[in-house]
């Protein structure tokens, strides 16, 4: 017996998390001297209220969950007597990890009989999603841990994700696309295309001028790395722009067909603190990621 996990940095919502069979682990951010919690704080995600937050301005901050914490979402499985399989966004993108590593080896002293098992997306947000919605499938057709592990150790690297925002000063504070890169698109309307490489790092990869442009090179790269797309999931993640997805929806299935299996999927607060708002993504099965 074991329990798969992932966490909210992944997209995965509470309500799709309890039908698919996951538990959740909330990662948080702050803003206004509070630190919220996703899906304990709250069940649902208010994208609107949230996006249009950061619109007006706020810049919320976001941290690692310390080792009590994780100790509290996998002690009471491993009590139980049950292992955890835990699907997670990048190592890479965060320090939580050394955190998480510290509970699981005082937990494993604890329970010696129980096994933990990780698996890294390389990715976060809609990468991270559609893998573990394909994990989710394996684990409920009855897949071991070990035949999960074994299935991941090449094809997490056939998922890519495309990507980019319209208010650059969120990367820019993150760190995530350098200080001239903010500035090209502040001023001049360029927008740099974003991707996860395989090492899980953040890199861009592109730029385009204005929306309209930026859509159609996410297309391109649909067009240059897609692989078998119809048999797999295509997600459009959006930070706060419901509208563009819908249209971006429409566009993908005039030009690739038009029964894909496409979800729409609105990227989670956490993520969304260092995106910005208006932004937009593509995932799709891809050939191997750089």
């Amino acid at each position: 017996m074991y329990t798969i996990f992932t966490d909210s940095d992944t997209d995965l919502t509470l309500k799709e998390a309890k039908e698919i069979g996951y538990k959740l682990i909330s990662m948080p951010y702050s803003y206004g001297g509070k630190t919220v919690f996703p899906y304990e704080d709250y069940e649902e995600f208010d994208s609107k209220t949230y996006y249009d937050m950061l619109r007006a301005g706020t810049l919320p901050t976001t941290s690692a969950i310390g080792k009590e914490k994780y100790i509290s979402y996998f002690e009471p499985e491993f009590a139980a007597g049950r292992d955890v399989l835990y699907v997670h966004f990048s190592r890479a993108m965060s320090m939580t990890f050394e955190n998480m590593d510290e509970a699981v080896a005082e937990l494993k002293a604890r329970y010696p009989e129980r096994k933990f098992y990780e698996l890294d997306t390389h990715g976060i947000t809609a990468q991270s999603l559609i893998i573990v919605y394909e994990v989710g499938d394996m684990y409920n057709a009855g897949k071991s841990p070990e035949e999960i592990l074994e299935w991941a150790k090449t094809e997490i690297y056939n998922f890519s994700l495309y990507f980019f925002s319209e208010d650059l000063k969120f990367f820019h504070r993150s760190g995530r696309v350098s200080g001239l890169a903010a500035a090209m698109g502040t001023l001049v309307g360029v927008r740099p295309i974003i991707t996860m490489n395989a090492d899980g790092k953040m890199v861009a990869v592109g730029k385009a001028r204005g929306r309209k442009n930026a859509v159609e090179t996410l297309f391109r790269y649909i067009e240059e790395k897609g692989d078998d797309i119809k048999g797999h999931r295509i997600l459009i993640p959006n930070t706060g722009a419901p509208e563009l997805a819908a249209e971006v929806e429409q566009k993908l299935r005039e030009r690739f067909g038009a029964d894909l299996n496409i979800i729409k999927v609105t990227t989670n607060p956490t993520a969304g603190a260092h995106c910005g708002p208006d932004g937009l993504g593509i995932a799709f099965h891809s050939v191997r990621r750089d």
